[in-house]
């Protein structure tokens, strides 16, 4: 482990880095030489499944763990070996971790209290005060934990945290305990604390939706290390491998064989005999790929409709069909591809007439739709 003096010279933009950290506990390799970037201002989420190294990121970032090698740097420094407490980060747990028998006030000014040359009273009013007012609290600061709805308790977790005014806030789930509509109201109000703060968020979660809605950028985590980092459109339209594709949003992923590249397309031959048409990525030379296309850039049609020119069919039988309001979403057994799923919108739905369970249907595939993927480890 370096020295914690150690100085290291960032991109311009990068409040923290993580460089070549790797976390071992005995045997398991949890986090395996991670180098990642943090930009100052943006909203990141670490996204994957337990057990993938995001929640031992956050952790070593925190300064709960030290990483076994390589560096965590905060502007620059080398913050390895520096204890949680001495470090310009702040954390809001999944559960909260509040004071029960503290007000409101006395959680959000808790930190504050605990700092040595001691702040006036005064000053510690006036923080609270205003860490209150951020987070719409402001009236609510004599009130008991216990006396707090969910939602509630969520903000005063988010007061007591930027009170201290990090440089970034590290958010463990904090919103897994909230229902599905809470939960959509935090997001929004999160998003809102976050641009008028300006502080770096760095978001722990398994949650794809909650990820994709809040995030400028996203870190997929698989087995310690890390998949594929970008915007949660390139993440969704161009995912790198099946790990990615698979884990943000749904996708239909098939093996085909490639016959031919030229101007950024690909065309391949699917496992069915059906030719496609479809994105491709520089730099590829294989020739047998795996390939994903999502469900809403399928069409379906009868089979004996026309169908638009420089379209693929792909025959099917619709085995379930589910009504979701703005979309059906239809999943099919696919003649030599076994199945897909296919969303249809409701104003198509509504034009073209729906399908039932049984129908024999074409897939419609675009030319254009689909990419191919690189293999995962």
């Amino acid at each position: 482990m370096t020295d914690a003096t150690t100085t290291h010279v960032p991109a311009p933009e990068a409040v923290a880095e993580f460089v070549g950290a790797t976390k071992r506990f005995g045997d398991v390799l949890a986090a395996d030489r991670i180098d990642l970037r943090i930009r100052r201002g943006e909203f990141l989420s670490f996204l994957g499944p337990s057990g993938c190294g995001k929640t031992t990121a956050l952790r070593m970032l925190a300064g709960f763990e030290s990483p076994t090698e390589g560096e965590v740097l905060i502007d620059g420094r080398d913050v390895s070996a520096v204890p949680a407490h001495k470090r310009p980060v702040n954390m809001v747990f999944q559960h909260y971790a509040l004071f029960p028998h503290m007000t409101v006030a006395q959680n959000v000014g808790y930190g504050l209290r605990q700092r040595r040359p001691r702040l006036p009273k005064r000053e510690i009013e006036l923080k609270v005060a205003k860490a209150l007012a951020t987070v719409r609290l402001a009236d609510f600061g004599p009130r008991r934990i216990w006396e707090m709805s969910g939602g509630q308790q969520q903000r005063v977790a988010l007061a007591r945290a930027i009170v201290n005014e990090p440089k970034i806030l590290l958010l463990d789930e904090p919103m897994a305990a909230l229902d599905a509509k809470l939960r959509g109201e935090m997001q929004r109000e999160l998003l809102e604390l976050q641009r008028s703060l300006g502080i770096t968020f760095v978001l722990v979660t398994h949650d794809q939706e909650e990820a994709l809605a809040m995030s400028d950028r996203i870190c997929i985590m698989g087995k310690g290390r890390i998949a594929q980092v970008g915007t949660p459109q390139e993440l969704y339209d161009r995912p790198r491998s099946r790990y990615v594709a698979d884990f943000v949003g749904k996708a239909n992923i098939v093996s085909g064989q490639i016959t031919g590249r030229q101007g950024g397309l690909a065309q391949a031959v699917l496992g069915n005999g059906v030719k496609v048409v479809l994105r491709d990525e520089p730099g590829d030379d294989r020739t047998t790929t795996e390939i994903a296309v999502r469900p809403e850039a399928l069409g379906l049609a009868a089979r004996d409709s026309a169908v638009p020119a420089g379209t693929a069919v792909v025959p099917a039988r619709v085995t379930h069909r589910t009504f979701l309001g703005d979309h059906t979403e239809y999943l099919l057994a696919a003649d030599g591809l076994g199945q897909m799923q296919v969303n249809v919108p409701r104003q198509a739905e509504r034009a073209l007439g729906g399908h039932d369970v049984g129908a024999l249907v074409h897939v419609l595939w675009p030319e254009g739709t689909g990419l191919v993927l690189a293999v995962d480890d």
